[in-house]
């Protein structure tokens, strides 16, 4: 076996520069790196001595080039506050994938990143050899690491999108047509001053939910009023604070739908604090089928997205991307389902 011999120099050599010193482009590059084929013999040396000559990720080339697989994937969570690690979406994601990887050789690296530090300690880290692809959760519209990860050929995974544009490989609920049958549920049930609960507006999912509601009363023929809308961040006590809020604005409201399980459960208890029955006073309708969803009083009514099938499709995409990087990113949306319950 060679042996590539590999000069350090200052500073952090980007993609850029090894294209150009191998006079390619750096799609090239990153095939060449990732192993890819389609690259024709006389190129996959120009940029190798290129990647040797810069330094350029050398744990990933050597990598590569021997053929050689850490065997672990890293799911990351970009949430900057450390309290929503604990609330069951996350703890319920981290289960469907760990069970998909079950059955396979691959380990499961779980990890924070919350500040441009951290994000690029994280390239560093993975860019050098020690996982074969990475899965992100709760990314907010403007964050960078998914475009990091692409820019060092390093297969990665979104759950959920940050905008209606994105280009990384995702998977995904129907967050809208999730919350259009909630809401029109509610109107069909007779409910006329159905107000809403959204999760954090930079984040792609609350804003295609609050589409979705938007969209229900529009067909409705309902007046779509600012006074109904209400902002959490997907945490039962911003779900408390909102329809407070919610009920203060606008007490004639007749039904809630609210964007997660958890903000629907702190909806409860401020309707409760309020003095409304749920559901005679006022209906109300979360979004994911948590466990607990079955277990607040009322059992919430809620659209179910398959957490199940989120994760383990999460996985499969991945572990073929890690197999062969020339793959096209995939783009994947799941049905939802309302499952019909005591609060609406």
């Amino acid at each position: 076996m060679g042996v590539v011999m590999v000069r350090q120099r200052p500073g952090t050599p980007t993609l850029e520069e090894v294209a150009a010193l191998a006079g390619v482009g750096r799609g090239t590059v990153s095939r060449v790196i990732n192993n890819a084929a389609g690259v024709k013999e006389s190129t996959r040396r120009s940029v190798q001595r290129a990647v040797a000559e810069l330094g350029y990720v050398p744990n990933l080339a050597a990598r590569s080039l021997a053929g050689r697989r850490a065997d672990a994937v890293a799911l990351v969570m970009t949430e900057p506050d450390w309290r929503m690690f604990g609330e069951p979406f996350f703890s319920e994601i981290v289960r469907s994938v760990g069970d998909a990887l079950t059955d396979t050789k691959v380990q499961l690296l779980l990890t924070l990143v919350r500040t441009d530090a951290e994000r690029r300690r994280f390239v560093e880290y993975a860019r050098g050899g020690r996982v074969d692809g990475v899965m992100l959760m709760s990314v907010h519209a403007e964050d960078a690491l998914p475009d990091m990860l692409a820019e060092v050929g390093l297969p990665t995974v979104l759950l959920g999108r940050r905008s209606g544009d994105e280009g990384v490989t995702y998977v995904d609920a129907d967050n809208a047509g999730g919350a259009r049958s909630a809401v029109t549920h509610l109107l069909d049930s007779g409910r006329r001053s159905v107000a809403t609960v959204t999760g954090p507006l930079d984040m792609y999912v609350a804003q295609c939910r609050l589409r979705g509601y938007r969209e229900a009363l529009r067909r409705a023929g309902v007046e779509d009023r600012s006074s109904w809308i209400a902002e959490g961040d997907f945490s039962e006590d911003s779900g408390r604070r909102a329809t407070a809020e919610l009920l203060a604005r606008a007490p004639e409201i007749d039904a809630v739908f609210a964007a997660s399980d958890t903000m629907a459960a702190g909806g409860l208890t401020a309707l409760r604090a309020a003095g409304r029955r749920v559901p005679e006073d006022v209906a109300v309708i979360g979004f994911d089928d948590f466990p607990l969803a079955q277990h607040t009083d009322p059992k919430l009514t809620t659209v179910r997205q398959p957490l199940e099938d989120i994760g383990r499709t999460m996985v499969r995409l991945l572990l073929e991307e890690t197999e062969d990087s020339a793959v096209a990113w995939r783009h994947v949306i799941l049905r939802t389902e309302l499952v019909l319950r005591g609060s609406a």
